[in-house]
Formats: structure tokens, sequence, C-alpha cells
């Protein structure tokens, strides 16, 4: 039976929506496949990892009959991938095999049952909605998932936090050395909930919201949340645990303040951070009336020197920090100056955008 018919990017644009969360090893085999559900002219895809799920369909799936398979889904994608734009596919499905055919492309693959396919159950009901451009929540995203931790033991950092608060839809991202905040605001006023996301969730929204301003529907339940944008459905689990009050790591009072143009600031990191210790990528910045220099060092005794006039009148500082946390905030900016604030060599610097309150970013210093 002919289950698809079509051309390979009807089928391969759908499939590359959904197998960003495949693992290519699982204990549960059934796992590494995409379920593959076809009614119609409709072909719905569907693959998860027990903790996300993503959903998308397309239109033009021509065939002899409506039919479910589940095949494994980075092999589908490969396939498909390497065929010529302009293919037209047909997947025959052969008892327990399906088979891949293009011109005289030929490939067989091995089937699980549709019916043994995992789905998670979605939580209908008390959800709290909020419908926000795909631009304005990826850019909320991008703001603040570099500070997210990758595999910390307190796992609540290996992930980001959501917080919808009145008007305001906030994320925060922290892995305890350094700490992004920013908000938006949002049309209704909503009961204060936190949600803390999953990292892979994060990337994978990241990979799949567009740079448009295309709706994106956020339905938010007590240990549930589901993203609806375009063709695809995204739902996630959500981690269990009490976030790090980041209110109180925000420093409130900032004796030494200094504007500087980010774009030249991130250069002479770059450069700098060529010479640092691959292990702890320290920088020394020496911070003084009228200069900034960027100091770093590494074991083979090399050397780096930056500096930059700027327009400063406070305080002599000698700090050092991970170039990487500085670059990281800079890279994920598009402001053209930063403002950053300082106490003194011990205490947490304050990374913000002059006149946007809704975007800042605190990073510890490190001892060199």
């Amino acid at each position: 039976m002919i289950l698809i018919k079509t051309q390979r990017d009807t089928l391969l644009a759908p499939l590359q929506s959904v197998s960003g969360i495949v693992e290519k090893r699982h204990t549960l085999p059934i796992l590494s496949n995409v379920l593959l559900e076809k009614k119609g002219d409709l072909l719905t895809l569907l693959a998860t990892d027990i903790e996300i799920q993503i959903t998308t369909s397309t239109q033009g799936a021509n065939g002899d009959g409506d039919g479910a398979v589940t095949v494994g889904a980075r092999k589908l994608q490969d396939i498909l991938r390497s065929l010529p734009d302009s293919a037209e596919v047909s997947l025959v499905l052969d008892e327990k095999r399906l088979q891949v055919k293009a011109g005289k492309s030929r490939f067989s693959l091995q089937t699980l049952p549709a019916d043994d396919f995992p789905r998670m159950a979605v939580a209908e009901g008390s959800a709290q909605k909020i419908t926000v451009t795909q631009k304005q929540f990826r850019q909320l995203l991008a703001q603040t998932q570099f500070s997210m931790a990758a595999q910390d033991v307190r796992y609540y950092l290996n992930g980001l936090l959501l917080l919808i608060d009145g008007g305001q839809l906030r994320a925060v991202a922290t892995d305890g050395h350094r700490l992004a905040f920013a908000s938006m605001e949002i049309d209704s006023a909503l009961p204060r909930q936190e949600l803390i996301l999953p990292r892979k969730t994060v990337l994978e929204l990241n990979r799949l919201l567009a740079d448009s301003d295309d709706p994106l529907l956020i339905e938010a339940a007590a240990n549930q949340i589901r993203f609806q944008f375009g063709h695809i459905n995204l739902v996630s689990k959500l981690i269990d645990g009490k976030f790090p009050d980041y209110e109180r790591v925000i420093p409130a009072t900032l004796r030494n303040v200094l504007q500087i143009n980010r774009v030249a600031l991130l250069s002479s990191m770059s450069r700098a951070a060529i010479l640092t210790n691959e292990k702890f990528r320290g920088v020394r910045m020496v911070l003084a009336p009228g200069s900034l220099k960027i100091m770093a060092a590494n074991a083979e005794q090399e050397e780096a020197q930056e500096e930059l006039e700027v327009d400063y009148s406070g305080d002599v500082i000698d700090i050092g920090f991970n170039v990487g946390y500085l670059l990281d905030v800079l890279n994920n900016s598009s402001a053209e100056m930063v403002q950053w604030g300082l106490n003194d060599a011990n205490s947490s610097a304050l990374v913000t955008i002059p006149g946007n309150e809704q975007f800042k970013y605190v990073v510890m210093p490190m001892r060199i």
C-alpha cells in the first residue's frame, strides 16, 4: 500500500520540525522513531522523548488510503535530505517494513506498530493562556538561555524560569555564577505563576520559533506547558523545584557606572580571550578614569592586553571575570551601548542596556 506520495520537501520540512527532540539511542527503541499518521491528504507527525512531545501536520500527502506507522526519525530524515530537492517520494507500507522510493532509489526501513507509540497526556482545563508574537518570545529566550546550567546537581538550574506576574512575562536563567533576566509586557493581567522549563525544551523552542510577528499561544498548567505556533504543537513537562530568588542576586545600588560601545568591547574581549587559560578563561579588567584595560595570560606565560578609552570618572577597580560569561552577554545582545555597574572588585557586576529596564545580567567576579 502506498501510504504517502508527495514532494520531498512536503515530508522533510515537518519531519525536521519534530525530529530535534528524538534521541539517537534510547532505552525504549520506539522513542527513536517518529509517528506518521495519514488521514485523507493530511499527514500528522509526532515525536516524543517522554518529557517533550512535538506534533505537526502538513497537507498534500496523497496515497492509497489512511494509515499510521512509526519509523526511525533520523534515518528517514537523512534519506530525504540526501535526495534531490525536486524529488517525488513514495512511502510504501509492506508488512513490517516501510519502503522509501524516489526515482531509482530504494530504501527499506524497519517499523514498529503505531499503537505502541507513547503519547503524553495533555493537561486540559485550568491552564493560563498567553498570546505573544514568536519574535518577542524568541528574543526573551535568546536574552537568557545562555545562562542556564548544563548538568548541575541542582536540577532546577538546568532550565529556565518563566514567571507570569500580572501583565509581565519574565524569563530568568542562572548557573550559580551568572544570572540573566529579561521581561516583556503581555496583554492580560494574570495571577502569579512560576514555571521551570527544561533546558531541552528551551533549546528546541529557540530552534523552531520564527523571527516573525506570527502568534504564539502559551498554555501554562501546574506541571505542564504547551506552545502552539504555525503548524507546531509542543508540549513539555515542567521541572518540579524551587527556583532561587533572583531579585536578591541583582544589585540594588551601584557606585560606579560605565557606558561603553558593545561591539568595541566585544572585539577587545574576543581578542584577549585567545590567550586565556583554557580551563579557567579568566580576564582581568582594570577600570580607571578615562580607560578600561582588559588583560589575559595563560600557563605558557603568553599575555594579551587591550585598552579602550571610556567616559568614566569613578573608582579605580581591578577585577577578574570568566571571559566566556562576558562574551555570552555581548554576543546575545543587539544594543549599540551596554552599561556596566560595579561597586568594588569583590562584588558582582550588573550589565544592562541604557534606557531598557527589561534586561539585566549579573556576573560574579573570579580571582585571577
